[in-house]
């Protein structure tokens, strides 16, 4: 019930403001019902689990989609409230599950047939509510959408001087990968890895030993600049080695696994490689090993955002080249077969 009131009054274009105490200075005034919902630890610990597993929803929603999380925590905790009445009055909690996830496909099946593609005016409407009232935020991001239409991706960031809002549209890709250990964070306030003019390097190879990859490292540590290695994976000694030279001030360095599986992750990385402009994707086929790749080899990009869950390169070679154009055309007619 603490929930409800205190997160649910935030909801809607109407919904109102929350006071949230801190320990040090002046209260935290916000209509955010995600920040609400993380502020409230129930000191009995039958509530504290509830609230924890509500935030937890709360936080899968903000993670998967960016917004709707207080209608989510005021979904989730209502869910909890019925299924304890059914569990109550003697329901079993197996059908109480079956039913919920009948009662999930049916409301998705609702929410499909009622779709309708949205207009640019809206999509202002929708932002401007989510940025708290702000028409020049909203008008923004609806420029962003129409600009890089429903497959583009939106990044967030920190202006660097004195400038107002402001959009740029730069070539890059998305994928559902995050990096292989926490350690490799950069902006540890957001667990972000954020890297600005990096060295990328493919393989469609497990690295399991450092030595493999030692003359790629020595070279990109003497340029500078960061590296980001894309991999089947990365584990045992050569995951360690990396960690370590982070940790201690060396090489800016993080590793992602390669998206997709089998085939499907060989196509994906030669489109990585077409995007950066990598020469290379290193495999068994390959005549080129991994000891003997240049820095001229490797691939780069304007800058690279890695969370634990996804990787974001922006700002690639040039969209105009062939070689771009050629494999657009190749996705898309994938894209229009498959559909």
């Amino acid at each position: 019930r603490i929930l409800e009131d205190a997160v649910g009054c935030t909801a809607g274009p109407k919904g109102l403001t929350v006071a949230i105490s801190k320990p040090y200075g002046s209260p935290e005034i916000t209509k955010d019902g995600y920040k609400v919902m993380k502020s409230i630890k129930p000191e009995e610990p039958l509530a504290a689990a509830i609230a924890s597993i509500i935030t937890q929803s709360a936080s899968q929603c903000n993670d998967k989609v960016g917004d709707g999380t207080t209608t989510c925590s005021i979904l989730t905790a209502k869910v909890i409230e019925e299924v304890s009445k059914a569990k109550a009055a003697g329901s079993d909690i197996v059908s109480i599950k079956n039913g919920i996830l009948k009662a999930k496909e049916a409301v998705l099946t609702a929410l499909m047939s009622m779709r309708r593609e949205v207009e640019e005016d809206e999509i202002a409407q929708v932002a401007t509510l989510s940025a708290n009232g702000d028409k020049n935020i909203g008008s923004k991001i609806a420029q962003c959408v129409k600009e890089v239409g429903k497959d583009g991706v939106i990044t967030v960031e920190e202006s660097k001087g004195f400038k107002d809002l402001e959009v740029e549209k730069t070539d890059g890709m998305q994928f559902d990968r995050g990096y292989l250990s926490p350690y490799f964070v950069t902006n540890a306030e957001k667990m972000l890895v954020e890297f600005e003019n990096p060295y990328i390097f493919l393989t469609e190879k497990k690295i399991n030993l450092v030595q493999s990859i030692l003359p790629i490292l020595e070279n990109v540590a003497r340029s500078g600049r960061p590296l980001l290695i894309i991999a089947e994976d990365v584990e045992g000694e050569a995951l360690s080695t990396l960690v370590l030279n982070k940790l201690r001030g060396g090489l800016q360095v993080a590793a992602v696994k390669a998206p997709g599986f089998g085939d499907r992750r060989k196509d994906m990385l030669g489109d990585i490689a077409v995007i950066v402009g990598a020469k290379y994707v290193v495999n068994d086929e390959l005549a080129v090993k991994m000891e003997d790749i240049a820095l001229s080899d490797l691939g780069t990009a304007k800058s690279v955002r890695i969370t634990k869950d996804a990787t974001t390169i922006i700002g690639s070679v040039d969209s105009s080249s062939e070689s771009i154009a050629g494999k657009t055309n190749q996705i898309k007619a994938q894209i229009e077969n498959s559909s």
